[in-house]
């Protein structure tokens, strides 16, 4: 019997022993690693969720340093899920997967986050992710995944929405009856002469700006939501932002994706359908966005901690709110 045979008939007797140690996730072979070398020593290799100190396992959990006379080893592998695609259904949620109000379409569950007066865990994301852009109510549903993507009443209900800030915007359609049939008067004349054009009444406000498209939900479980977001992990707390600064995202649309800041206290003018509203005090990165990715948290390349939350970007640029904005004005902390 050659090497690598003895040593998979004697992980095939050991296997159901060895699975049954409750860290234990898998078993198979490989070579034995010591100090991050690989030894080409053929071994029993177990997969662990976590790698304990000896001295914190109970004889009964602690995998041997050999099995029927072949070597063990033991590689960490973390909590193994069966993969899915973000605009799928999660449960429970992690950051970085489809969510949305009923009525919209759908984007992206940025991360948990906890209020600063009841401790509550609270869902992240944009005002016109999670509040239609002005046009919900509190206690309205939050779909996961977001309608977009199949979700519906009631199945798919993960939350109501808690709170959000109102966008004020400077161009929006108009609600003035004078105003409104001033332009009526003004078409009909138009198209009586045989013009093409037509007239539109709006509403403009010069005064009005926003620092923050956000707004949180509520779960209607505690257990419906994940701390991590994915493929990024906890995040530990939040940083400012410095220019050039390396970046990330996990969005719902585009995955995993990196940037780099290239303008910070933004003035910014942003469409929303036929309404416009001005940001000030923005971060602006290099493109990393697509439709749907609105309300990914923006994490630094090289630590766990936030700088920002996507919500608006082109084939050219991708704009954030800064985090420290977001977190105060809602009362929450990551």
């Amino acid at each position: 019997m050659s090497g690598w045979d003895e040593v998979a008939t004697i992980k095939a007797s050991h296997e159901e022993s060895l699975l049954a140690r409750p860290n234990v996730v898998g078993v198979g072979t490989g070579y034995k690693v010591r100090a991050g070398q690989i030894i080409k020593e053929p071994c029993v290799v177990a997969l662990v969720r976590q790698k304990v100190p000896e001295a914190g396992l109970t004889p009964a959990a602690l995998v041997p340093p050999e099995v029927g006379g072949i070597p063990t080893d033991v590689l960490e592998v973390g909590d193994l899920r069966a993969l899915q695609a973000r605009t799928d259904r999660w449960r429970p949620a992690p950051g970085g997967v489809s969510i949305g109000h009923y009525q919209i379409t759908g984007g992206t569950l940025g991360c948990l986050v906890h209020d600063r007066a009841s401790g509550d865990r609270l869902i992240l994301s944009n005002n016109h992710v999670l509040a239609n852009s002005n046009n919900a109510n509190i206690g309205d549903a939050i779909l996961q995944p977001g309608a977009v993507d199949g979700g519906r009443r009631p199945a798919d209900t993960i939350a109501a929405l808690e709170r959000f800030v109102p966008i004020r915007f400077r161009i929006a359609p108009s609600r003035c009856g004078v105003a409104e049939g001033a332009a009526g008067i003004a078409n009909a004349i138009a198209s009586l002469m045989g013009s093409e054009h037509r007239l539109q009444a709006y509403r403009q406000d010069e005064n009005a700006i926003n620092r923050i498209d956000a707004a949180l939900a509520h779960p209607k479980e505690n257990e419906l939501l994940r701390e991590d977001i994915l493929e990024i992990g906890r995040v530990e707390g939040d940083m400012p932002v410095e220019l050039g600064m390396r970046v990330r995202k996990s969005g719902r649309s585009t995955g995993l994706t990196f940037g780099d800041i290239r303008v910070v206290d933004t003035t910014v003018d942003v469409r929303y359908g036929d309404h416009t509203a001005r940001f000030i005090g923005q971060l602006v990165s290099t493109p990393m966005s697509k439709p749907g990715d609105s309300g990914s948290l923006l994490v630094a390349a090289d630590s766990l901690h936030a700088v920002g939350l996507l919500f608006a970007g082109s084939d050219q640029a991708t704009i954030y709110n800064p985090i420290s904005d977001v977190l105060n004005t809602l009362r929450v902390d990551l």
